[in-house]
């Protein structure tokens, strides 16, 4: 039926403008069908017959990302951890981190909140609702709902993060504990990509992003403009799906900024990167986070490190609820790839680009797949 105003589902009519107030308002309404409107083409579903039955039984389709341990890559075997960080980058684009250092009651009162944020009712969740994509405030649906043909199974709440004074009185005030509980979780997860861009930026060749005198301007820019940049943290609510084998909850993309910091769900796997040909389910650790490059990243590194196709499965018997930092340069900076990386041998790949340029991209063609970094590349 595509995008008819009014569609069947178990003998009731359901209107167009359902869809948009989002997962969780129509499963609560009672579905045993999943609409039309989610039904992904036979050759994008995710074909739960083998790939359930595999992730069950530990088999092929499971995918044991490298671990890399916070703690150590700040010791004594910084080198050696900095070397594994660049090798998981280049083969899978994601890592597991370990002994992070942030509090687990930090964790488990974000996790608490976000779950709560969602069994609100409606009508309180139907507040902080718009289809801006600029808006630093919002409860969305789907993957980017002004342009998705198909919906996904997949509702969120995001929360612009930088800078706090600026925009923590517009984040949602119930539950009460969200303000701080969240404005908490960003500090920490900030203080955490900053740590870790210096060991990226290591690994590539710039030794630290503090300069160490005035003449060293390079990093003094990278020290500002990654202190300074964009951090958006995003709720995703994917509600058990009744017919989990014909729809996705996040589409294959790989995300726009330079580093995404995810915290999983423990109890409910989900998550596949594409790797080898083949969509693998990542096995989640408890206490860690999955981090992932970012398409700025790709260009900042020159393509040495990739941002890698992801997507998100959901399932028949729970809901599933994880929390992602996305984390890259102000909206006014400009990427280009670092000079140090580019030579004879390794000739410049990308043009310029910026958080702008994304967001312009997105709002009026939509985000699909590497769509955008396709269109940065040079060779």
């Amino acid at each position: 039926m595509g995008l008819a105003a009014v569609e069947s589902n178990n003998g009731h009519e359901v209107e167009e403008s359902t869809y948009q107030r989002g997962v969780k308002h129509l499963c609560e309404g009672g579905i045993e069908r999943v609409p039309r409107k989610y039904v992904f083409p036979v050759s994008e579903r995710p074909h739960l017959g083998t790939e359930r039955s595999d992730v069950c039984c530990g088999g092929n389709w499971n995918l044991k990302l490298p671990v890399i341990d916070f703690a150590q890559l700040q010791g004594s075997n910084r080198s050696q951890v900095l070397e594994h960080l660049a090798d998981a980058f280049e083969e899978y684009g994601f890592f597991q981190l370990v002994n992070h250092g942030i509090p687990s009651q930090v964790i488990e009162e974000l996790r608490s909140v976000g779950r709560r944020f969602f069994e609100l009712p409606y009508e309180e969740r139907c507040k902080y609702m718009n289809l801006d994509m600029r808006s630093p405030v919002r409860c969305g649906t789907s993957f980017n709902q002004n342009k998705d043909q198909i919906l996904c199974w997949r509702d969120f709440l995001k929360l612009s993060c930088h800078s706090l004074p600026q925009h923590l009185p517009s984040w949602p005030s119930n539950p009460s504990d969200l303000r701080e509980v969240a404005a908490n979780y960003s500090l920490k997860t900030k203080f955490l990509y900053l740590k870790l861009m210096e060991a990226i930026l290591e690994s590539l060749g710039v030794k630290e992003i503090a300069p160490k005198s005035m003449e060293d301007q390079e990093n003094d820019w990278m020290a500002k403009d990654l202190e300074n940049g964009s951090q958006i943290v995003m709720v995703n609510c994917y509600p058990a799906c009744p017919e989990p084998d014909l729809t996705l909850g996040m589409p294959p993309h790989s995300d726009y900024g330079m580093l995404t910091l995810l915290l999983q769900d423990e109890s409910v796997q989900g998550l596949q990167i594409h790797h080898g040909g083949r969509w693998l389910t990542v096995e989640p650790i408890s206490n860690s986070f999955v981090v992932n490059v970012g398409d700025h990243l790709e260009i900042f590194s020159n393509g040495r490190f990739k941002s890698v196709l992801h997507r998100v499965l959901v399932n028949s018997s729970s809901t599933r609820i994880s929390f992602a930092s996305l984390h890259s340069l102000s909206l006014d900076s400009t990427v280009r790839p670092l000079p140090k990386l580019i030579d004879e041998a390794n000739p410049r790949r990308y043009k310029d680009t910026d958080f702008a340029s994304f967001l312009n991209y997105i709002s009026s063609v939509g985000h699909k797949g590497k769509n955008f970094l396709d269109t940065r590349k040079l060779t």
